[in-house]
């Protein structure tokens, strides 16, 4: 039977606003990535995030971003080295602490928004955020595109990696994601998206925006908790998967206990 995993982005709400529907999600993903303050994510927001998601079983992973809030992390920012690891090291250890408030733990970590796509290409950045996951806790799993920096970087340092693929973004024919600015980048049909996303997981392609088909290994599938109609999108997923008899667990087994 193929297993894989279901992620999505959440705990991103931040004071009297709310973004997306965490608990809603959470009864359909096997992973969560918990936004850890710095892109969004308030401390009251992001424990009961992480309450949810142990209560469910649901493995729990630090979304490090940048320090961004006004721009939901998704601007570049030059940061240096010793900043930037720093900014990491802070967010994870903000959300350990959450975390065993609640009897949980984080076993995995996977960078949010512009560090994501910067670490996916700019060594020294990926180097930083391999650093400061490894300098925390070795045993976290770093989470990122496949072939990417970020992940060379973390199995260079010596951490357990993990690909993933986003249901909910198109591909380019190079097989990395269409930029967001770019029309058509993100996608909102829930069929065709878990038909996509089935592919992926069977056959191990994805068909991209000019109609050819890409490898893609992935681990792990990405529904963004902030995209329109997303819990009904990941129920879908969820859905063709179950009816494929494609088993869904997390790519980091959540770990009980303070």
């Amino acid at each position: 039977m193929t297993t894989v995993d279901l992620n999505s982005d959440l705990g991103e709400g931040f004071g009297r606003w709310t973004l997306g529907d965490d608990e809603a999600m959470l009864d359909v993903v096997s992973s969560a990535n918990v936004a850890c303050g710095f892109h969004a994510g308030d401390p009251a927001t992001i424990r009961r995030t992480v309450r949810l998601a142990a209560a469910r079983g649901v493995a729990i992973g630090a979304h490090v971003g940048y320090r961004d809030l006004a721009g939901f992390g998704r601007r570049d920012i030059d940061v240096p080295s010793a900043e930037l690891q720093a900014d990491v090291v802070y967010q994870i250890g903000a959300l350990q602490a959450l975390a065993a408030a609640e009897g949980a733990r984080v076993t995995y970590v996977k960078p949010h928004g512009a560090l994501y796509t910067t670490a996916a290409v700019d060594e020294r950045v990926a180097a930083d955020v391999a650093a400061a996951v490894a300098a925390v806790d070795p045993s976290l799993v770093l989470l990122g595109l496949p072939g990417a920096a970020a992940l060379a970087a973390g199995e260079a340092a010596g951490l357990p990696t993990a690909a993933e693929a986003f249901a909910d973004r198109a591909y380019s024919p190079a097989g990395t994601l269409v930029p967001r600015s770019a029309p058509g980048a993100v996608l909102h049909d829930p069929e065709v998206v878990a038909r996509r996303m089935l592919r992926l997981v069977t056959e191990g392609v994805i068909e991209a925006v000019d109609g050819t088909e890409v490898a893609v290994r992935a681990d792990s599938v990405c529904v963004h908790g902030d995209t329109p109609g997303a819990v009904t999108m990941a129920r879908r997923v969820r859905e063709a998967f179950d009816a494929a008899g494609v088993a869904l667990a997390p790519f980091a087994p959540t770990r009980a206990g303070r």
